[in-house]
């Protein structure tokens, strides 16, 4: 059962309140540069992501805000460190959420003046904890960036926003840490209603990057816990997209395409690797709710993947088409990789 929150609106995406868990990336181009910006931002979308956050440095990339807004079709977060000014200047410039984090904005007199104008635009706040972002006092406290300390940080940085009002917020809190990450969502999750953005900061590549995210944004998920999630990595944020998108599909919160292929051993004779990436490839953006099997022999295939709705299975030099456990017929091995796509294809 997923965590109850409230919701909020980021553009026309809902986070929290049960919606369905939103995806986000993060633009690497630079925001002064709207058209380049604007490019990625599309290409991000084409690929599925949902909310698109961008760096604002300076007032330069602040005022950028306006016109990328004007040539792209998702809500943009404006993500902001240390200047108050350059929050309201992107709220002024059309962003449709502002990411801050209270205690680096500077005395509350300035954070308040950016609660008043996301307040009086409708405009959502992402309070942000990390590692890095955690007071003297709490680090002193808890003897260092502990999950409970990260926990405690984020509600302090809440209970600044309330104090003027300001509901209207998700909370990230994130550490390079899986363990850490995990424990410190869970705390907090257990206090509040507030909708929480998942992540794992500073992941790394797109091979490990991917693996830690999974294992900390995907126990989180499998906990009901999470409105929205980017996966941090090293990489084309396409590839952080790619990465959402199975971490969702494989906790059952997004339908598409399911392939199950096995790890290949000693009865294999046929290319079944190179078959599974052809078959990953040409399956990647489909939508649709199909369960497919790629298996190496007849030991793995009927059998252990009854419950696909098509699958192929390996012999020497040719294979089986089969559906359910069932056997629909054998074709070469040059043939596996048409006859399963046209099996899928009446699917």
């Amino acid at each position: 059962m997923r965590r109850i929150t409230r919701a909020i609106k980021v553009g026309g995406i809902q986070v929290g309140g049960g919606a369905p868990v939103a995806i986000q990336s993060m633009c690497c181009t630079d925001t002064r540069d709207p058209k380049a910006t604007a490019a990625q931002i599309a290409a991000l979308e084409k690929e599925g992501c949902e909310i698109v956050r961008v760096a604002v440095p300076d007032m330069e990339a602040a005022r950028a805000i306006y016109e990328i807004k004007n040539n792209i079709s998702i809500p943009l977060v404006a993500d902001i460190h240390f200047d108050f000014r350059l929050a309201i200047a992107s709220a002024e410039a059309g962003a449709d959420k502002i990411r801050i984090n209270p205690g680096n904005i500077g005395d509350e007199s300035k954070v308040r003046q950016v609660a008043k104008v996301c307040a009086e635009r409708g405009l959502p706040i992402r309070i942000g904890v990390n590692s890095g972002s955690v007071s003297r006092e709490i680090l002193a406290e808890f003897g260092g960036p502990t999950a409970e300390a990260l926990s405690r940080s984020a509600m302090d940085e809440v209970a600044v926003l309330e104090k003027y009002d300001f509901h209207d917020v998700c909370v990230s809190i994130k550490s390079s840490s899986v363990a850490t990450t995990i424990a410190a969502c869970r705390d907090f999750a257990a206090k509040t209603d507030i909708p929480l953005h998942l992540g794992v900061t500073e992941a790394g590549s797109v091979w490990s990057g991917a693996i830690k995210s999974a294992v900390g944004i995907g126990s989180l998920l499998c906990d009901g816990i999470g409105d929205t999630i980017r996966v941090s990595l090293t990489a084309d944020p396409v590839e952080e997209v790619r990465a959402a998108k199975e971490i969702l599909k494989d906790c059952g919160l997004r339908g598409g395409v399911q392939i199950v292929s096995c790890p290949t051993c000693g009865r294999t004779q046929i290319d079944l690797i190179g078959l599974a990436n052809r078959v990953e490839k040409y399956f990647a953006n489909c939508d649709k709710e199909i369960k497919i099997a790629v298996m190496g022999c007849v030991v793995n295939g009927p059998g252990e993947a009854r419950e696909a709705d098509i699958g192929i299975a390996g012999g020497k030099g040719e294979g089986i088409v089969f559906s359910h456990g069932e056997i629909l017929r054998k074709v070469p091995e040059s043939e596996l990789f048409d006859a399963l796509i046209a099996e899928a294809e009446k699917l």
